[in-house]
């Protein structure tokens, strides 16, 4: 079995009054080349007549998001046409790529009425050949996304981008890179192979899994070596988890706020093209 190197606990950083865990970057882990951030808002209650997500318009470069939707809804528009409003159980994927400006907030209806919120974004690097690439965003519902059973139904793997066995994901990754969620029953089991030179993201949202031996519970981040292909997780209460993998891009990262290039030069013409315009 591949080895784990370390657990990790995702560090609690509320953003403007929403409850947020950073499982990565923090002052304990830097990256998962080529995984970049993954933040953990939520499960926050909010009133009626709330102000709902604070993610006003922002810009971005050099990378890719992934929203899953746990709970609530994500309202999304962006500045090449791209609108939708995503419910529980859905995702959104967004290549920011040579420039977007989008907000994320919480449609009309959640801002009247209320509920729970728990939302996670994920942040993918694209390698210096492809940075620069049209911008483009896709939204899917719950009923969207490709479903795999496993386990006599005690598994549900959500498959965002990639393959499991002859079954594929909605999303094409630029960058062949596998995204899931995957829900489990108490006492369910998965075995997987991926292959060693890939590095594996797995991050438990909820409940409690041993992964190859040892115990991971929520806001868990599990580190693992690249010596092996086997991986093997059970569960040991109902739990839900992240789990995508990627091949590394082995490439310099520079990074600025909202911006993520390869040098600073290219940092500075990021900020350069958003204050002239040119992000749409």
């Amino acid at each position: 079995m591949r080895s784990i190197k370390k657990l990790h606990h995702a560090i609690d950083e509320p953003m403007n009054g929403l409850s947020t865990y950073r499982a990565f970057p923090n002052i304990y882990i830097d990256q998962i080349d080529p995984f970049l951030l993954l933040n953990h808002h939520g499960p926050q209650e909010f009133s009626q007549n709330n102000s709902g997500l604070p993610f006003g318009p922002h810009p971005h470069r050099g990378f890719e998001t992934l929203t899953f939707i746990l709970k609530g809804d994500v309202v999304h528009s962006d500045s090449s046409g791209g609108k939708s409003i995503i419910t529980t159980g859905g995702i959104q994927w967004m290549t920011a790529g040579k420039g977007i400006i989008h907000s994320e907030n919480s449609s009309d209806e959640f801002k009247r009425k209320g509920g729970v919120e728990e939302v996670l974004q994920l942040w993918i690097n694209l390698p210096a050949k492809l940075k620069l690439t049209p911008p483009k965003y896709i939204g899917l519902q719950k009923n969207q996304i490709p479903k795999l059973k496993l386990d006599s139904g005690k598994l549900t793997v959500n498959l965002i981008s990639g393959k499991w066995d002859n079954t594929k994901g909605e999303i094409d990754s630029l960058t062949d890179i596998f995204t899931s969620f995957i829900e489990l029953r108490k006492n369910g089991i998965l075995n997987i192979s991926v292959e060693k030179e890939r590095n594996i993201l797995l991050y438990v949202v909820d409940g409690k899994i041993r992964v190859n031996n040892e115990i991971a519970d929520k806001l868990i981040l599990v580190e693992f070596n690249n010596n092996n292909e086997k991986i093997n997780i059970e569960a040991l209460e109902d739990s839900i988890i992240i789990f995508c993998h990627g091949r590394p891009l082995n490439e310099p990262v520079v990074s600025y706020g909202p911006f993520v290039m390869n040098t600073e030069a290219e940092i500075r013409q990021a900020m350069i093209d958003y204050q002239s315009g040119k992000f749409g």
